[in-house]
């Protein structure tokens, strides 16, 4: 009796100290989310949605359910995951870009399984249709981005460039054109062929000559002569001076700095540029343009989408209410009144069309960034391969940026990933 009663008076004290025990049918959820910039951390856990942070919110809106949420940087991102799901202890819920190899080692719930219908078909179909294997969505999107030519409108005119280079015979008559004006006080164009951004590079300039990762049929075509002439003339740009000096260790953020810095003329990057350079204090003019092609070809923007997906626990005591919360976490994220800030706070784009609305209204120049996304090609995730095709790109880039021939290393790469 007197250990009942010393029970009673513990929990009463902690009632009245503001401390509610958690019930013994509270779902914890593991959540890994990936760090998009120094605003991330913030907002999730710490101060950042009006003084309070997403974590806080959503387990005062609901009850029973509690989020053991960790923010990683992408640099160490792929490395957690994996080292968390070969001790089995994988999250329920990540972030991440990739997908395809999870769903196929059986590791994911289908997006069936844990999402509200009416959530789902919230989503932009397009965005839906990049996370499809078999007829099965494994994940859904969690934001995008479009990438664009952002040019220095000073520097160009300073250049006598009239108007920014539409293909690549004019981006390098206007890269001679800078190199002419300034000296080495500006680089003319910005190139990341780093472990972070490789992979775009690639689909810039292969995309840009009618090449690609895959072909019509959406096999792998990695080595055709397009993508060959298109990956030499990239190598050509940095070969004559044309470009940031160390494209094999040098990422966007470098380069973005650079371009905030007024040291850098023109590079490719994703629509929140602006907001970068804004954070970075950079006082310039800048605009955007389509990313220039070959003659014959046509301006392609590429598309990224990250992803959020559940992951299968066989040991979970209650599926039903685990599928259950998984959703109720999905359903606070993008509701508007989250999902808005989320988006905006980086400049990214959304994934869902109700948010539409909100972003256009207090950003109009969003309108026309989710125009070039409605016409944007996205990296083919979906195949099993991807995550090797992305590694080994970037491979044959950096080779070739230190004399590796071209062909014979796309070659290689394509008989590594079809076996022929």
């Amino acid at each position: 009796m007197k250990k009942v009663l010393s029970v009673i008076l513990a929990l009463a004290l902690l009632l009245s100290l503001g401390i509610v025990p958690a019930s013994a049918e509270d779902i914890t959820l593991d959540v890994i989310i990936a760090q998009y910039g120094p605003k991330t951390q913030e907002w999730f856990l710490g101060k950042g949605m009006d003084g309070s942070n997403f974590v806080e919110k959503f387990e005062a809106a609901n009850p029973g359910i509690k989020l053991n949420l960790e923010v990683v940087s992408w640099n160490d991102l792929y490395t957690v995951v994996s080292t968390r799901i070969s001790n089995n202890n994988a999250p329920d819920i990540l972030n991440i870009d990739v997908f395809a190899d999870y769903a196929n080692e059986g590791l994911l719930m289908p997006v069936a399984d844990y999402c509200p219908e009416e959530l789902f078909k919230d989503f932009f179909p397009s965005f839906i249709e990049q996370s499809v294997i078999d007829g099965t969505c494994w994940a859904v999107p969690d934001l995008a981005s479009a990438r664009a030519l952002f040019y220095n409108v000073d520097l160009l005119k300073e250049a006598g460039i009239e108007k920014a280079p539409e293909t690549w015979a004019e981006l390098e008559d206007a890269s001679q054109a800078i190199i002419d004006a300034f000296g080495g006080e500006v680089y003319p164009w910005g190139v990341d062929m780093t472990t972070d951004e490789g992979q775009a590079a690639f689909a810039y300039y292969t995309w840009g000559n009618k090449g690609g990762f895959v072909d019509d049929n959406g096999e792998w075509a990695l080595n055709s002569d397009a993508n060959v002439e298109a990956i030499e003339y990239a190598i050509g740009l940095v070969s004559k001076g044309f470009t940031n000096p160390n494209p094999a260790t040098q990422t966007r953020y470098d380069l973005q700095d650079m371009f905030a810095a007024g040291k850098l003329a023109m590079l490719i990057a994703p629509n929140q540029l602006p907001t970068y350079v804004l954070d970075k204090e950079g006082k310039i003019n800048l605009a955007t343009a389509g990313v220039p092609h070959n003659e014959g070809a046509s301006s392609s923007s590429v598309g990224v989408m990250d992803r959020i997906m559940a992951f299968k626990d066989d040991a979970a005591p209650d599926q039903a209410a685990r599928n259950e919360a998984i959703g109720k976490f999905l359903t606070f994220f993008y509701d508007p009144v989250n999902y808005v800030g989320w988006v905006s706070m980086e400049g990214f784009l959304p994934a869902v069309n109700s948010a539409v609305g909100a972003l256009v209204a207090s950003d109009p120049s969003f309108q026309a960034w989710l125009d070039v996304l409605g016409g944007a090609k996205f990296y083919p995730t979906t195949k099993a391969e991807w995550n090797d095709v992305k590694q080994g790109v970037i491979e044959v880039e950096q080779q070739a940026l230190t004399g590796g021939n071209v062909k014979e290393l796309l070659d290689a790469l394509q008989a590594k990933i079809t076996g022929k």
